[in-house]
């Protein structure tokens, strides 16, 4: 894949949309490699014991999966900031879309602002934010 300059952005740009892996086995990855190991995160029957209707992914996963879709997008690009917004969880095993746009662009300091959602299986949006990325 080619490499994104960032004279090639322009405001309104989308990101490719990205359907990441929230698997039961996945997220218990993270979760043991995070030190996250929740039962509401890692057990959909316990989690249901919480009163939750499933296991659900971490937050702290979701934006890690958020620069990551950056870092797909931009592979050079400096992450600075990501600010998320929590709506509603996301379901453990279900196949959210993870989406961005273009919003700003700072030619001087060759920054990119993104508007970034995380929408489930119905198209609800269940996690949206902002994320402030630098070029070389």
């Amino acid at each position: 894949m080619a490499r994104l300059s960032f004279e090639e952005i322009e405001l309104g740009d989308e990101l490719p949309e990205v359907k990441p892996d929230v698997s039961m086995p996945r997220v218990r990855e993270f979760c043991k490699a995070a030190g996250h190991y929740f039962s509401r995160f890692i057990d959909h029957e316990k989690a249901r014991e919480q009163g939750l209707a499933s296991a659900i992914v971490p937050g702290i996963m979701s934006q890690a999966l958020l620069a990551a879709i950056i870092h797909g997008w931009g592979q050079d690009v400096t992450v600075e900031s990501i600010d998320t917004v929590f709506r509603a969880p996301i379901p453990v095993d279900s196949h959210p879309l993870f989406r961005g746009v273009v919003t700003d662009v700072q030619p001087d300091a060759r920054i990119a602002e993104l508007d970034l959602t995380i929408v489930n299986d119905a198209g609800e949006t269940r996690v949206m934010g902002t994320a402030r990325v630098r070029f070389p």
